[in-house]
């Protein structure tokens, strides 16, 4: 069903909206299952139109001085905080997050505008004075010229914004491919841009599938591409993209393991094992997907994470007035798929201890939901234990020791995050230098890295070399250039005079 009234996907290209000429992906609500937009189809000329109007706009921007560059994401800052509310209530409408969840990803985002700012200071190069006789060295920080991000669906604020401001504060243009999924918030994260002043070009947008895609990983002009979605995509981006001669960054998917010791404080972890897994619908690549208890922790723990997974209460998120703990998933499809992996875990022998399947919200009955789910004795062999979910479904393994869940949760492809839960310090400090894994928690469920610190997936959970956020950032996105100074002659006379 449609909506009376679609809302508007434009492109947003050399400073100007353009309405598109072409529609097709379907943009839903997932709380009801109505379509409310429509996403554009772009390709090759609407990428060439936004490669050329960022190529165009580079050299004014690559010699605004930083401080200037930083004033305009000031600014920016100040209007995205004045639209807070505007831009959460779009993040629920198209994606399907609780409000509380939409505000606390936008302010993630905002802190990557705030550190964005620093760019006359991040921008810092290196000197050394007399390197040899009469002979200085310095560095210097500069852009690569034209970027591109590339977004999925699960975060339509946040990751946009983990990208643009620190790329055009350090001197780059932009164009930003969003997910055809969830679109509008980013049209509204660039008006704003547009309102702070930005030159024209700087920053712009195109909307579409595959073609678009692989439209900008070939366009020559195009320097460096940042990506988040699943590890086969990632994959690919990062493949076709640097066999094109640019830098890639590309994020994939996740299987995060959350090590729950004997000695854990309980109910602790439960609650944060509940917002590790359930959170977002689970439609993270941070969510703790499998908990592994440890000798008799699984009697403690697992009566106690089944009656928090029953009183989570799922609803519609697309209006403030009564607001659930979790929403929906993003489509119908992604639900069934979600379901087929608890229906196959019980097949290969796992046990359903709570079952989320078959919720129905009585407002929105044709919404996208699935309840709060565990599937208890998980083996390593399953196919729920080895692909990734990204839904509310909660795998539990059982081990005898922490060396043996530790071996378990490094035979993963995925590397991206892991945590235990423990009152040893002897256990963390094992645990932390022994697990394979970018990013560990200790008494942490989900232990995403705040701005300043990059996001530092490792093996199918990333592709690339620097990762997104922090100082390896900064470095992805400028390229490093070393000056040698010699000056010739003897006495420094009147020269400062004349």
């Amino acid at each position: 069903m449609k909506s009376a009234s679609l809302l508007p996907c434009p492109f947003f290209i050399g400073g100007e909206w353009i309405q598109p000429k072409l529609v097709g992906t379907p943009i839903f609500n997932p709380s009801t299952g109505e379509v409310i937009s429509e996403c554009p189809v772009g390709g090759a000329s609407e990428v060439e139109a936004a490669v050329q109007a960022a190529e165009a706009a580079f050299p004014s921007w690559r010699d605004t001085p930083a401080i200037e560059r930083a004033r305009y994401l000031f600014r920016y800052r100040q209007l995205v905080e004045e639209n807070f509310d505007r831009l959460c209530a779009s993040v629920s409408l198209e994606h399907g997050k609780t409000l509380v969840e939409s505000r606390g990803s936008l302010y993630r985002g905002i802190e990557n505008i705030e550190y964005a700012c620093g760019a006359p200071t991040l921008l810092f190069g290196n000197t050394l004075g007399n390197m040899a006789r009469n002979v200085d060295c310095e560095t210097l920080l500069q852009p690569l010229g034209v970027c591109v991000g590339i977004t999925p669906f699960n975060f339509p604020a946040m990751v946009p914004l983990w990208m643009f401001p620190l790329a055009i504060a350090c001197g780059n243009t932009f164009v930003l491919k969003p997910s055809e999924k969830v679109p509008l918030t980013a049209v509204l994260l660039v008006e704003l841009l547009a309102k702070a002043g930005l030159p024209k070009g700087v920053v712009n947008v195109v909307h579409g599938g595959r073609e678009c895609v692989d439209a900008l990983l070939a366009h020559p002009k195009v320097r460096a591409v940042s990506f988040v979605g699943s590890s086969p995509v990632a994959r690919y981006i990062y493949e076709t993209g640097t066999r094109n001669g640019k830098r890639v960054q590309a994020n994939g998917g996740a299987k995060n393991h959350i090590i729950v010791m004997p000695d854990a404080d309980i109910p602790k972890s439960v609650e944060a094992l509940t917002t590790a897994a359930f959170g977002c619908a689970g439609e993270r690549c941070m969510a703790g997907s499998t908990a592994i208890a440890v000798g008799k922790a699984a009697g403690s723990i697992l009566p106690q994470l089944v009656a928090a997974a029953r009183s989570v209460k799922i609803g519609r998120t697309d209006t403030p007035m009564s607001q659930p703990d979790m929403g929906p998933l993003i489509t119908r499809d992604h639900r069934d798929r979600v379901e087929r992996l608890v229906e196959s875990s019980e097949r290969e022998g796992a046990t359903v201890a709570c079952d989320g399947r078959g919720a129905k919200v009585s407002d929105a009955p044709n919404g996208f939901y699935l309840g709060a789910t565990i599937v208890d004795h998980v083996s390593e062999t399953m196919t729920i234990s080895k692909e990734e979910v990204f839904g509310p479904v909660l795998n539990v393994m059982r081990m005898e020791d922490l060396e043996q869940a530790i071996e378990v949760a490094n035979r993963s492809s995925y590397g991206n995050g892991a945590s235990i839960f423990t009152s040893s310090g002897a256990a963390a400090r094992t645990f932390k230098h022994r697990v394979k894994a970018g990013m560990v928690g200790i008494n942490v469920g989900v232990p995403a890295t705040m701005a300043m610190f990059p996001f530092t997936g490792w093996d199918a959970s990333f592709y690339g070399d620097l990762h997104i956020q922090g100082q390896e950032a900064v470095q992805f996105y400028t390229q490093q250039k070393t000056i040698t100074t010699r000056w010739f002659g003897g006495v420094v006379d009147d020269v400062w005079r004349k």
